[in-house]
């Protein structure tokens, strides 16, 4: 049914499959054919189904098969969908035939009936929600039917409190915008619990919040404005005095109510409060969640100045001890110390294990410089202690390497320069895919709900009660005090304690400590092919560091597998890899020929039976993966090829299947965002101009989609989707909405992100005049390709780390796949073989899979590949396509 005033519902499908499917599921509920043609290229149907109200018209739905159209997003089938802010309802007189009709078509149903009031909820093929029921919506115009919408919204504030996290303002953005799209009101809180006590978007550590007349004032503010749920971000301080107040709520508002500072009928209608809390802290000190919002950019900071002050310590030979934030939490100094090649770190959770420390400092630092080194780095967490709890201050550190070792040594405390800067690429989309959640979590909360906290674990965004968080938290304070430093690792993301494994066994453990027997050790090459991307020499630092610690024989192989044919190899030193970890591009060189097909495949086997070698490491792309493919392939006729190779996947495109990220991906967005943030600051100067920004990817949508989210695109253009001029159509006329919405004095500049490949008949420069053309003189358009600068200079933090991690268990793999052939030539005195391992798992893509470090062996990947178009069939970031959309206002504005 429809309200009295509102003619039709226009449905759109964009392919015949879903048009068609759509036809027959409302055909077979009971609506008739009024007329179906196609008009201007697009098919459209008309169907109408007879009201059972009196105060409503007979339905009427348009369906339209519209290519342009974009897919709406299939609603979970464990969530209460009478929930959701979006439905189309119709009164039937046998709602009971409905039912069984749906079951017939074995369509999704939610009963939501109450009493003699029945509701029964399903999804059409289009994923629209739809409620069939015994009773219509007591309106008698359209405007009564809004009226009766508005007067319903959930009234939702957001603030931010505790100490300021790069990320906080893409929370505000994304929590704004997403709940106008699902029909909330959005008040910002300023200056954090202090706002919301009416003293004064900032954030602040309020005192007054910390009594219980502060929190009586703020909830009568609250009610006053009719707000009864509150998004919170900060560290665990502030979502513990989220979580109080919202116990003491009733109590407040009682009060409030008996000292006449609310009505009655204000306590009745916010009788109850929700809370949802994200994790805005720089020390990534949460528990419960492996990443917290705000710490990949203090990362970033961190690592922008131990790299410039490595030049200076470089320069004069000289000592540096840099102190970072980390009161119980050690992981911006671990990963700081991955990321720069750090020759020492302290960190609260594991203490050095000797009583004289120092000496053990010492003797690593006095090692790495006997080997060649002439700077010395060593990075101190603010909360650093001994097994003993007594704290390691910089200034103590400084005098240790300057009275033992005579080195001139300076300290460096970073300070609050951790929390200034742009947020990260990761922290943007971070904040905003966590904060889509958070607006999610208040409109599904019950009074029973507990409050949760919004967190990520495995690359996915979860909800976990927020309390528990914070105790496990705390837990880890704790468990420091009492020094069970195992039970603090414990408490840490999953891939904390592996990273500190990692970094000693590529930095710390130089010593033989963890060497091999001598018949176990191998003879490895490392090869780079494909494009050069950002991690690509971190990988090989510690493939050559690790291999050498544990014995064997690192062998670089220059220029990728022209150079390999060739026999162009060299044994690797430990210093020969010196300062590698930030250094962009392939120092090893590299390019895309493959083996069995640009390179003749026999030449490889030559070289490797030459070089006596015994595992293959390969850091490359597409090209790397179809190498790897060749060469399993190429096994049957090669024995010398019977031996483990591993990829780590390594291009910006992040198109490797096997693997959640490559290396260089990373890097590769923080560029894209640097640049486009220039970008926006011209097109805002300017006013009134669009954008078109290229941005690489070949045949996969990746740096579109993830870049998009994280500046705020106004859409994107990928492979995946295509374009058309019906497509282009509908954006012109969304600019146009949107710019006759802005001020005329202040009209914004907007960017819309082209991957490359993504038509060769729209291209950058054809959209741009299409838009400036169609524009109508309200805005103006101009092109930028951001070409190789997409590379990057530096890698980023993340993408050093991930390839310090990926390398090391690499090597682990080699070493398990060639151990059972080694100990039986060993047990039965026999020469060790050429042939190694023929298993089909000892060819393989080695990939980050949420916090994990997979093997996926590369003939089952096969299947998963598109190799055509050089991408996996299925990608877990095309979820993200449709929230750029969303975030844009798509459908939010009218056109003019």
């Amino acid at each position: 049914m429809l309200s009295q005033g509102l003619s039709h519902v226009t449905l759109n499908a964009n392919n015949t499959e879903t048009f068609e499917s759509s036809l027959k599921f409302y055909t077979s509920l009971g609506f008739k054919v009024v007329s179906e043609k196609t008009e201007a290229d697009q098919r459209v149907a008309w169907i109408s189904l007879q009201s059972s109200c009196s105060n409503a018209t007979d339905a009427s739905i348009q369906l339209v098969q519209n290519v342009s159209a974009f897919s709406v997003c299939r609603p979970a089938g464990d969530i209460d969908w009478s929930l959701e802010g979006h439905s189309i309802a119709f009164a039937v007189s046998d709602v009971k035939a409905i039912q069984s009709k749906l079951q017939e078509l074995d369509a999704p149903v939610q009963d939501h009936s109450a009493d003699d009031f029945i509701k029964i909820y399903t999804l059409d093929p289009l994923n629209n929600i739809v409620v069939f029921t015994n009773k219509c919506v007591k309106a008698t115009s359209a405007a009564a039917a809004v009226e009766a919408a508005t007067t319903n919204r959930k009234k939702i504030a957001v603030l931010t409190s505790g100490g300021d996290a790069p990320g906080m303002n893409p929370v505000v953005r994304a929590v704004v915008r997403y709940g106008i799209a699902k029909g909330c009101d959005i008040f910002a809180v300023y200056e954090g619990y202090q706002g919301i006590g009416g003293t004064t978007i900032g954030t602040a550590r309020c005192m007054p919040f910390k009594t219980r007349e502060g929190r009586l004032k703020g909830a009568e503010n609250l009610v006053k404005n009719g707000i009864d749920s509150l998004i919170v971000c900060g560290g665990d301080g502030s979502l513990t005095g989220a979580d109080l107040f919202r116990a003491e709520w009733s109590g407040l508002l009682e009060e409030l109510k008996n000292t006449n500072r609310i009505t009655a009928e204000e306590h009745d209608a916010y009788k109850f409060l929700t809370i949802v809390g994200l994790v805005g802290s720089i020390d990534n000190d949460m528990s419960s969640t492996d990443i917290t919002i705000g710490a990949v950019t203090s990362l970033h900071r961190i690592c922008e100045s131990v790299d410039a002050v490595s030049t200076t310590a470089l320069s004069h030979s000289r000592a540096f001890v840099i102190e970072v934030m980390g009161r119980h939490c050690g992981w911006l100094a671990l990963m700081t110390g991955i990321a720069t090649g750090a020759d020492f770190i302290f960190i609260p959770e594991k203490p050095p294990a000797e009583d004289d420390w120092e000496t053990s400092m010492c003797s690593v630092v006095e090692r790495h410089r006997h080997l060649g080194k002439r700077k010395t780095v060593v990075i101190v967490a603010e909360g650093a202690i001994d097994k003993n709890l007594n704290p390691i201050k910089a200034e103590h550190l400084k005098n240790i390497l300057t009275d033992r070792l005579g080195l001139d040594t300076r300290v460096t405390i970073l300070g609050h320069t951790q929390r200034g800067g742009p947020p990260a690429f990761f922290d943007r989309l971070l904040a905003t895919t966590q904060s889509i959640e958070a607006v999610d979590a208040v409109l599904e909360s019950t009074p029973t709900t507990p409050s949760p906290m919004i967190g990520m674990v495995d690359n996915v965004v979860v909800r976990y009660p927020l309390m528990e968080a914070v105790k496990l938290t705390h837990e880890v304070a704790e468990a420091i005090g009492q020094k069970n430093f195992a039970r603090a690792m414990e408490l840490r993301d999953p891939q904390f304690a592996e990273e500190y494994d990692a970094y000693n066994a590529t930095t710390i453990l130089d010593d033989d400590s963890i060497v091999l027997p001598e018949y176990q050790r191998l003879r490895i090459a490392v090869v780079h092919m494909g494009a050069p991307a950002g991690g690509m020499n971190a990988a090989t630092r510690t493939a050559v560091r690790y291999c050498l610690n544990r014995g064997h024989t690192p062998l670089a192989v220059n220029n990728g597998f022209v150079g390999f044919s060739h026999g162009s190899l060299k044994e690797m030193s430990w210093m020969s890899v010196d300062g590698w970890t930030a250094l962009g591009g392939s120092e090893l060189g590299t390019n895309r020929a493959v083996p069995g097909e640009d390179v003749d495949m026999g030449m490889i086997t030559y070289q490797i039976q030459k070089n006596q070698i015994q595992g293959i490491l390969l850091v490359g792309g597409f090209e790397a993966f179809a190498a790897i493919k060749n060469l399993e392939a190429a096994r049957a006729q090669y024995p010398s090829l019977r031996i483990p190779i591993v990829l780590i996947p390594a291009t910006i495109s992040n198109n490797v299947p096997g693997t959640d990220y490559s290396l260089g991906s990373d890097t590769s967005l923080n560029s894209i965002v640097n640049a486009c943030d220039a970008i926006v600051q011209s097109a805002q100067s300017s006013r009134r101009r669009v954008f078109v920004v290229e941005v690489m990817g070949g045949h996969s949508g990746y740096l579109a989609v993830e870049a998009g989210l994280a500046i705020g695109a106004n859409t994107v253009y990928i492979p995946e989707e295509g374009i058309n001029l019906h497509r282009l159509e509908a954006d012109i006329n969304h600019l146009k909405a949107m710019y006759n919405d802005d001020d005329p004095d202040r009209a914004e500049g907007r960017i819309i992100l082209r991957t490359e490949d993504v038509s060769t008949t729209y291209t950058t420069e054809v959209i741009s005049n299409i838009l400036k053309d169609e524009g109508e003189n309200m805005f103006d358009s101009r092109t930028a390709v951001l070409g190789h600068i997409q590379q990057g200079v530096t890698p980023s933090p993340l993408d050093r780390i991930r390839a310090t991690r990926l390398a090391m268990r690499s090597i682990q793999f080699v070493e398990e796949h060639t151990t059972e052939a080694l100990n039986r030539a060993k047990q039965t005195n026999q020469p060790v073989p050429v042939e190694l391992t023929n298993e089909t798992q000892s060819v393989s893509v080695v990939g980050i899979s949420g916090h994990l470090v997979t093997f996926s062996p590369v003939t089952e990947l096969i299947p998963q590949t598109d190799m055509k178009n050089r991408t996996p069939r299925k990608n877990w970031w095309y979820e993200h396509r449709t929230i750029v959309d969303l975030l844009a206002g798509r459908g939010f504005f009218k056109c003019p």
